[in-house]
């Protein structure tokens, strides 16, 4: 499978998410809740003029029949760009396969790991684009 050629729209997205990361990570420092960064986060994107929409439901169809309940994402930038904040010394295999499952789950080409707790931005920065890490 050829990895996807993400369109204009989405690499804006993705450049305003790490822009505004690396400003909440370069001024409120690692060691805060998740939480915390997430809504700091979409905050400054809300006010770039995106639409967001936090702790949105990634429904689950199985056999025909759609669940909605047991999975949230974090961050869902103008129904384009999935981010999912962490806020740990180190990523866990856990965390990409989770964003992995979303992207599928909500048929979007990309996503970001954000991790506001690793030693510096650039290594708190993964990209998710069709099941490929970046």
């Amino acid at each position: 499978m050829e990895p996807l050629l993400l369109n204009q729209g989405i690499q804006k997205l993705e450049t305003a998410a790490i822009d505004r990361g690396y400003r909440i990570y370069d001024e409120l420092d690692p060691g805060l809740l998740s939480n915390v960064y997430e809504t700091v986060l979409a905050d400054w994107l809300i006010r770039d003029g995106y639409q967001v929409e936090r702790q949105k439901l990634v429904p689950i169809t199985f056999d025909d029949k759609a669940f909605d309940e047991g999975f949230y994402c974090d961050l869902l930038v103008s129904g384009k760009l999935l981010i999912e904040i962490v806020s740990a010394e180190n990523f866990t295999a856990l965390d990409s396969q989770k964003l992995t499952t979303y992207l599928r789950l909500m048929n979007l080409p990309m996503g970001l790991l954000i991790n506001f707790g690793a030693p510096s931005f650039k290594r708190g920065v993964r990209r998710i684009i069709n099941g490929y890490v970046n």
